[in-house]
Protein backbone atom coordinates (compact mmCIF):
# COMPACT_ATOMS: atom_id res chain seq x y z
CA UNK A 1 0.00 0.00 0.00
CA UNK A 2 0.91 3.49 -0.50
CA UNK A 3 0.93 6.08 1.33
CA UNK A 4 -2.06 9.11 0.84
CA UNK A 5 -1.24 11.22 -1.97
CA UNK A 6 -2.83 14.63 -2.24
CA UNK A 7 -5.00 14.92 -5.43
CA UNK A 8 -3.89 17.81 -7.51
CA UNK A 9 -7.59 17.89 -9.47
CA UNK A 10 -9.58 19.74 -7.15
CA UNK A 11 -12.35 19.79 -9.69
CA UNK A 12 -12.98 16.55 -9.59
CA UNK A 13 -13.29 16.52 -5.59
CA UNK A 14 -16.37 18.72 -5.67
CA UNK A 15 -18.82 16.25 -7.74
CA UNK A 16 -21.06 14.77 -4.95
CA UNK A 17 -21.65 11.52 -3.96
CA UNK A 18 -25.16 10.23 -4.80
CA UNK A 19 -27.05 7.06 -4.07
CA UNK A 20 -25.60 5.44 -1.32
CA UNK A 21 -25.26 1.33 -2.19
CA UNK A 22 -25.69 -0.73 -5.04
CA UNK A 23 -22.65 -0.45 -6.99
CA UNK A 24 -19.74 -2.08 -8.13
CA UNK A 25 -16.08 -1.24 -6.99
CA UNK A 26 -12.36 -2.35 -6.67
CA UNK A 27 -9.11 -0.22 -5.73
CA UNK A 28 -6.36 0.24 -3.08
CA UNK A 29 -3.51 -1.39 -3.01
CA UNK A 30 -3.09 -4.30 -0.59
CA UNK A 31 0.21 -5.55 1.20
CA UNK A 32 3.50 -4.98 -0.69
CA UNK A 33 2.07 -1.91 -2.76
CA UNK A 34 2.00 1.44 -2.89
CA UNK A 35 -1.48 3.09 -2.51
CA UNK A 36 -3.19 6.34 -1.58
CA UNK A 37 -6.44 8.39 -1.52
CA UNK A 38 -7.99 9.99 -4.48
CA UNK A 39 -10.40 12.99 -4.77
CA UNK A 40 -13.17 11.37 -6.45
CA UNK A 41 -16.32 12.96 -7.78
CA UNK A 42 -18.67 12.30 -4.78
CA UNK A 43 -20.45 9.47 -6.69
CA UNK A 44 -24.57 9.00 -6.44
CA UNK A 45 -25.85 6.41 -5.34
CA UNK A 46 -24.29 3.52 -7.60
CA UNK A 47 -25.83 3.72 -10.80
CA UNK A 48 -25.02 -0.27 -10.56
CA UNK A 49 -28.18 -0.14 -8.90
CA UNK A 50 -31.46 1.49 -9.73
CA UNK A 51 -34.98 1.59 -8.51
CA UNK A 52 -36.51 3.01 -5.01
CA UNK A 53 -36.98 0.65 -2.32
CA UNK A 54 -37.96 1.12 0.88
CA UNK A 55 -36.92 -0.40 3.71
CA UNK A 56 -40.37 -1.58 4.66
CA UNK A 57 -41.20 -3.04 1.24
CA UNK A 58 -37.96 -5.10 1.37
CA UNK A 59 -38.36 -5.85 4.80
CA UNK A 60 -34.96 -8.65 5.47
CA UNK A 61 -37.28 -11.53 6.94
CA UNK A 62 -38.51 -11.92 3.58
CA UNK A 63 -41.58 -11.52 1.46
CA UNK A 64 -41.64 -13.27 -1.67
CA UNK A 65 -37.61 -13.82 -2.88
CA UNK A 66 -36.78 -14.18 -6.57
CA UNK A 67 -34.57 -17.25 -7.18
CA UNK A 68 -30.70 -17.22 -6.82
CA UNK A 69 -28.49 -15.94 -4.12
CA UNK A 70 -27.00 -13.83 -6.27
CA UNK A 71 -30.44 -12.01 -7.16
CA UNK A 72 -31.08 -8.24 -6.11
CA UNK A 73 -33.79 -8.53 -3.35
CA UNK A 74 -32.61 -5.44 -1.39
CA UNK A 75 -31.11 -1.64 -1.88
CA UNK A 76 -30.27 -0.27 1.26
CA UNK A 77 -33.09 2.78 1.84
CA UNK A 78 -30.11 5.72 1.55
CA UNK A 79 -31.15 9.16 0.94
CA UNK A 80 -29.14 11.96 -1.06
CA UNK A 81 -25.52 11.14 -1.71
CA UNK A 82 -23.06 9.68 0.29
CA UNK A 83 -20.46 11.73 1.52
CA UNK A 84 -16.49 11.16 1.92
CA UNK A 85 -16.52 9.32 5.47
CA UNK A 86 -20.19 8.46 5.58
CA UNK A 87 -21.00 4.36 5.43
CA UNK A 88 -24.19 2.84 5.80
CA UNK A 89 -24.67 -1.36 7.40
CA UNK A 90 -27.68 -3.22 8.01
CA UNK A 91 -27.70 -6.95 7.77
CA UNK A 92 -30.52 -7.53 10.72
CA UNK A 93 -32.46 -10.58 9.78
CA UNK A 94 -30.53 -10.91 6.57
CA UNK A 95 -30.28 -14.51 5.92
CA UNK A 96 -26.86 -16.16 6.05
CA UNK A 97 -25.82 -16.81 2.13
CA UNK A 98 -22.88 -15.79 -0.33
CA UNK A 99 -21.24 -12.68 -0.25
CA UNK A 100 -20.55 -10.55 -3.18
CA UNK A 101 -19.13 -6.75 -2.93
CA UNK A 102 -19.88 -4.61 -5.87
CA UNK A 103 -17.58 -1.30 -6.70
CA UNK A 104 -18.78 1.26 -9.39
CA UNK A 105 -15.65 3.27 -10.44
CA UNK A 106 -18.19 6.10 -11.87
CA UNK A 107 -20.39 6.28 -8.42
CA UNK A 108 -17.18 5.52 -6.29
CA UNK A 109 -19.09 3.64 -4.12
CA UNK A 110 -19.00 -0.09 -2.58
CA UNK A 111 -22.16 -2.39 -1.59
CA UNK A 112 -22.14 -5.45 0.19
CA UNK A 113 -24.54 -8.11 -0.66
CA UNK A 114 -25.50 -11.09 1.66
CA UNK A 115 -27.82 -13.35 -0.49
CA UNK A 116 -29.22 -10.89 -2.81
CA UNK A 117 -29.85 -8.32 -0.03
CA UNK A 118 -27.61 -5.30 0.56
CA UNK A 119 -26.22 -4.83 4.30
CA UNK A 120 -23.58 -2.39 3.82
CA UNK A 121 -22.74 0.73 1.63
CA UNK A 122 -20.04 3.39 1.47
CA UNK A 123 -18.01 5.90 -0.68
CA UNK A 124 -14.73 4.85 -1.22
CA UNK A 125 -11.31 6.44 -2.29
CA UNK A 126 -9.79 4.77 -5.98
CA UNK A 127 -6.63 4.99 -8.02
CA UNK A 128 -5.43 7.54 -10.76
CA UNK A 129 -4.93 7.61 -13.93
CA UNK A 130 -1.57 6.56 -13.66
CA UNK A 131 -2.78 4.05 -11.03
CA UNK A 132 -5.85 3.19 -11.88
CA UNK A 133 -8.31 0.51 -9.64
CA UNK A 134 -8.95 -2.55 -12.71
CA UNK A 135 -11.73 -3.27 -13.84
CA UNK A 136 -13.14 -7.09 -13.51
CA UNK A 137 -14.36 -9.81 -11.15
CA UNK A 138 -11.88 -10.56 -8.59
CA UNK A 139 -11.78 -13.21 -5.61
CA UNK A 140 -10.82 -12.36 -2.03
CA UNK A 141 -7.01 -13.99 -1.75
CA UNK A 142 -5.95 -13.10 1.38
CA UNK A 143 -7.35 -11.03 4.79
CA UNK A 144 -4.80 -9.06 6.81
CA UNK A 145 -6.04 -7.42 10.13
CA UNK A 146 -2.99 -5.67 10.87
CA UNK A 147 -1.66 -4.85 7.44
CA UNK A 148 1.42 -2.42 6.56
CA UNK A 149 2.86 -1.75 3.50
CA UNK A 150 6.04 -3.06 2.74
CA UNK A 151 7.17 -0.52 0.14
CA UNK A 152 5.66 3.02 2.33
CA UNK A 153 5.03 1.76 5.73
CA UNK A 154 1.92 3.07 5.58
CA UNK A 155 -0.81 1.45 7.33
CA UNK A 156 -3.61 -0.68 5.50
CA UNK A 157 -5.55 -2.47 8.28
CA UNK A 158 -8.31 -4.58 7.34
CA UNK A 159 -6.90 -5.47 4.33
CA UNK A 160 -8.59 -7.74 1.83
CA UNK A 161 -6.38 -8.61 -1.13
CA UNK A 162 -7.86 -8.56 -4.43
CA UNK A 163 -4.92 -9.24 -6.65
CA UNK A 164 -1.07 -10.54 -5.73
CA UNK A 165 -0.17 -7.40 -7.54
CA UNK A 166 -1.28 -5.22 -4.91
CA UNK A 167 -4.73 -4.09 -5.21
CA UNK A 168 -6.88 -4.69 -1.73
CA UNK A 169 -9.68 -3.14 -0.23
CA UNK A 170 -8.76 -1.76 3.08
CA UNK A 171 -9.70 0.90 5.27
CA UNK A 172 -8.06 4.64 5.13
CA UNK A 173 -9.15 8.24 6.12
CA UNK A 174 -11.64 8.60 2.71
CA UNK A 175 -11.87 12.29 2.28
CA UNK A 176 -11.89 14.81 -0.48
CA UNK A 177 -8.64 15.82 -2.32
CA UNK A 178 -7.19 12.28 -2.19
CA UNK A 179 -6.17 9.53 -4.21
CA UNK A 180 -4.84 5.55 -3.94
CA UNK A 181 -2.48 3.76 -6.37
CA UNK A 182 -4.84 1.38 -7.26
CA UNK A 183 -6.63 0.06 -4.32
CA UNK A 184 -10.08 0.35 -3.19
CA UNK A 185 -10.05 2.82 0.31
CA UNK A 186 -12.92 2.60 2.84
CA UNK A 187 -13.48 4.16 6.34
CA UNK A 188 -11.80 2.67 8.96
CA UNK A 189 -15.43 1.23 10.63
CA UNK A 190 -16.41 0.35 7.83
CA UNK A 191 -13.63 -1.84 6.73
CA UNK A 192 -13.78 -3.60 9.96
CA UNK A 193 -17.07 -4.88 9.55
CA UNK A 194 -16.54 -5.92 6.33
CA UNK A 195 -13.45 -7.72 7.64
CA UNK A 196 -15.44 -9.45 9.97
CA UNK A 197 -18.01 -10.77 7.91
CA UNK A 198 -15.97 -11.56 4.11
CA UNK A 199 -14.26 -14.78 3.64
CA UNK A 200 -11.36 -15.93 1.38
CA UNK A 201 -13.04 -16.65 -1.85
CA UNK A 202 -15.78 -14.30 -1.81
CA UNK A 203 -15.97 -12.15 -5.21
CA UNK A 204 -15.72 -8.64 -5.40
CA UNK A 205 -17.08 -7.06 -8.62
CA UNK A 206 -15.53 -3.91 -9.99
CA UNK A 207 -17.58 -1.56 -13.17
CA UNK A 208 -17.70 1.15 -14.26
CA UNK A 209 -21.07 2.58 -14.67
CA UNK A 210 -23.12 -0.65 -14.70
CA UNK A 211 -26.74 -0.10 -14.27
CA UNK A 212 -28.34 -3.29 -12.35
CA UNK A 213 -31.85 -3.33 -10.31
CA UNK A 214 -34.16 -5.09 -8.18
CA UNK A 215 -34.36 -8.80 -9.55
CA UNK A 216 -31.20 -8.80 -11.56
CA UNK A 217 -28.49 -11.08 -10.67
CA UNK A 218 -25.38 -9.08 -9.45
CA UNK A 219 -23.08 -11.70 -10.88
Amino acid sequence: MDPILKWITLAAATVALAFGGATLAGDFMGEGTATGLQAVAAPERSPAVEGPVAASAQPAALQEEPDGPFVIKRILPIDGPIKYGEWHWDDEGVPDGPLVMTVDLEARVLSVFRNGYEIGATAVLLGTQDHPTPLGSFPILQKKRDNISSIYGAPMPYTLRLTWDGISIHGSPVQNGYASHGCIGTPNDFAAKLFAVASKGDTVIITRGKMIGMGDSII
